[in-house]
């Protein structure tokens, strides 16, 4: 949304001449929820409301036969709106398989008719605002112009973050290399999915922006109370929940997270992000999205040999739960945000990279490089197995991110084997003994005597 606003009021050079022009137009391409009554008016009255931007969400209404839409930043709900068919014949490429999506939007008024007592706002039209040509295969041609080194800076640059102002904190190389890579942990299960993650860090380090901010196909559910019906399916309105319409579902400030009945999500977690799928009231409720729960804790505390899960409500408590979570991310890594750390430069568009993460996550993509990592590494026979989906899971994540070019023949190649490890390889393993370290703490009676085992790459021809 942003890009999109500003590559129509940015001059050649892509700055901002007009600032107060920006303002007013963001005001009126924007509505807030107390405008509302506004549009409410220019429907009824007008006949149709000025195009305007916003998240719209469609449901398809089986009893009554046609679709049904909300806008939850203006609270039109669906109980008083309807999409035509005519009209949803038009606009469905751009909104089905989304369960809705940021765009132009224009909405118009139905009067009531015969003995109903209520009209219905309709979706006169809607234009999805990204003007981008989103190709796969471009992309990996692009990456190969690239050292990784170089496009590392570059998935930095896309997702808000002055690679350059790393440098600025005073930290070695090897700090800079491992804070940088940190960082680009997050967007795993923007590339992957169902990848399940936990990140205990310090405030300040950009964690809720990234899983709140980049892209549309994430949700990011903040502290507070937090329900199945929200989370996967209510049963008295029989609408599916979150899970199934989202990328990654981030649960943010678990500290101070509530559920209604702890023991009955921490059961429903288990069983979601151990096999993608749940049942609730009879009901199969499936779902790609990874669960990624986030917190800050002490400093003094952000030691895998320590329980780092020691402050956390006791629904997360429980080392079946940890051992459903492929892995750990190493927060502590992250230096605090400087204003030298934002990006105030070119960099790749956002809304484009956002695209091209969300089509690396379908099915032939997936199996596309998961093959490739198969071919690639190494573990015993007797490897358990929620270990070793993790590591492969998260390798293969780090390898659409990285190295989105890569194909039989160069994973053959010294110079990328090498930097496999480096990049993909080393992390996964730590990230997954991380939680093993945490499970031992948690139930050590169960775990104490459980090892990581051996990856590496394969020594015969790949």
């Amino acid at each position: 949304m942003r890009d999109w606003i500003l590559k129509r009021k940015a001059g050649s050079d892509g700055r901002i001449s007009d600032t107060d022009a920006l303002s007013t137009y963001i005001g009126t391409i924007i509505p807030r929820r107390e405008d509302k009554g506004r549009l409410e008016d220019e429907a009824r009255s007008n006949g149709e409301t000025r195009q305007f931007l916003t998240r719209v969400e469609v449901s398809f209404n089986s009893k009554a036969n046609y679709y049904t839409f909300e806008i939850p930043a203006l609270g039109f709900t669906h109980n008083q709106t309807i999409v035509e068919d005519y009209v949803w014949d038009r606009i469905k490429d751009e909104l089905i398989g989304e369960a809705g999506g940021w765009g132009l939007v224009k909405l118009g008024y139905m009067p009531p008719e015969g003995n109903k007592k209520n009209g219905c706002f309709t979706l006169l039209d809607y234009k999805n605002f990204c003007p981008y040509e989103v190709n796969l295969d471009a992309y990996r041609e692009a990456r190969t112009h690239f050292t990784v080194e170089e496009w590392m800076d570059i998935i930095l640059g896309a997702i808000d973050y002055n690679p350059d102002g790393y440098a600025t904190r005073g930290l070695f190389d090897t700090e800079i290399w491992e804070a940088k890579h940190t960082m680009l942990t997050r967007l795993l299960p923007f590339v992957e999915p169902r990848v399940n993650l936990v990140e205990l860090a310090p405030q300040q380090t950009g964690k809720s922006y990234i899983f709140g901010k980049i892209g549309k196909y994430g949700h990011i559910a903040g502290g507070g109370s937090l329900s199945r019906a929200k989370l996967f399916y209510d049963i008295a309105s029989k609408r599916f929940g979150i899970i199934s319409s989202n990328d990654f579902v981030a649960v943010d400030e678990i500290k101070s997270i509530k559920f209604s009945d702890n023991k009955e999500m921490q059961g429903i977690l288990k069983g979601y992000m151990e096999d993608g799928y749940v049942n609730v009231g009879g009901v199969k409720v499936e779902g790609d999205a990874g669960i990624i729960l986030l917190g800050n804790i002490d400093v003094n505390d952000m030691d895998g040999s320590k329980d780092m899960f020691r402050e956390l409500p006791e629904v997360f408590r429980d080392a079946a739960l940890i051992e459903r979570v492929n892995g750990f991310i190493l927060g502590r890594k992250i230096p605090s945000l400087t204003n030298a750390m934002i990006i105030n430069d070119w960099a790749l568009n956002t809304e484009y990279f956002t695209e091209i993460m969300h089509l690396l996550r379908a099915p032939a993509e997936t199996l596309r490089y998961l093959g490739l990592v198969e071919q690639l590494v190494w573990t015993k026979h007797d490897v358990d197995k929620r270990e070793k989906d993790s590591v492969f899971r998260l390798c293969t994540a780090y390898l659409k991110l990285f190295f989105p070019h890569a194909d039989k023949e160069l994973i053959k190649d010294s110079r990328f084997r090498s930097d496999f490890v480096k990049y993909c390889l080393q992390p996964a393993k730590r990230m997954r003994e991380t939680v093993l370290m945490q499970m031992k703490i948690i139930d050590p009676s169960q775990f104490s005597k459980r090892f990581m085992s051996t990856y590496k790459l394969r020594e015969d021809d790949v």
